[in-house]
């Protein structure tokens, strides 16, 4: 009995969470259809959407990828430690994970700094619109995924988290995965495409 209970709760709940999964797929649909518009627009003015893209510094936008990738992994690694009952390592891994994403805002914050002084605002073009508007919202979701994880971590540390007391921390986990998957849908779209 007590297997198909916990079958049924693996089917139907998620890790995380029911809710967090509605809520990661309704943020993947909104910024599906932007980027929708984003390439309907693009075509109807294809010269100026691509001259603004080079504009763009791909090197950051790289290395921004890479670090919200491994951020991923961190994290992952930091609940799998937990669930293994080691408090100690899962509390290590998810500073890591913080620490990436802060190095994630401060290369955003460089590069928004570096557009505003050329004057690349939300005025520009139709282009930057998009890029201010998309990555903006982005950002505001990597700084709210930091806000959480930083009471997952004193919630770890103070052993409020554990292997049999997880949900909140698997549900934290799905958040920050989620702001990896956005910016793995926006990099290409706006920094790559040609």
């Amino acid at each position: 009995m007590e297997i198909t209970v916990q079958n049924h709760k693996n089917v139907y709940y998620p890790p995380g969470g029911i809710l967090i999964w509605g809520i990661i797929i309704l943020e993947i649909i909104t910024f599906s259809i932007a980027l929708i518009i984003f390439a309907y627009q693009r075509q109807a003015d294809l010269d100026t959407f691509i001259a603004s893209q080079n504009m763009l510094n791909k090197t950051l936008g790289t290395i921004n990828t890479i670090v919200l990738i491994t951020s991923g992994f961190f994290m992952a690694t930091s609940l799998h430690f937990l669930k293994e009952g080691n408090n100690k390592k899962s509390k290590k891994w998810i500073l890591l994970t913080m620490f990436l994403g802060v190095v994630f805002l401060v290369l955003k914050g460089y590069e928004y700094s570096d557009k505003l002084g050329h004057g690349l605002t939300l005025e520009h073009n139709q282009f930057f619109i998009y890029y201010w508007l998309l990555t903006g919202f982005h950002f505001i979701h990597v700084f709210v995924g930091l806000i959480i994880l930083s009471f997952l971590y004193f919630g770890i540390k103070k052993g409020s988290y554990n292997k049999s007391n997880l949900l909140d921390v698997e549900t934290g986990a799905a958040f920050w995965h989620m702001c990896d998957l956005i910016w793995l849908f926006l990099f290409p779209v706006l920094y790559l495409l040609h």
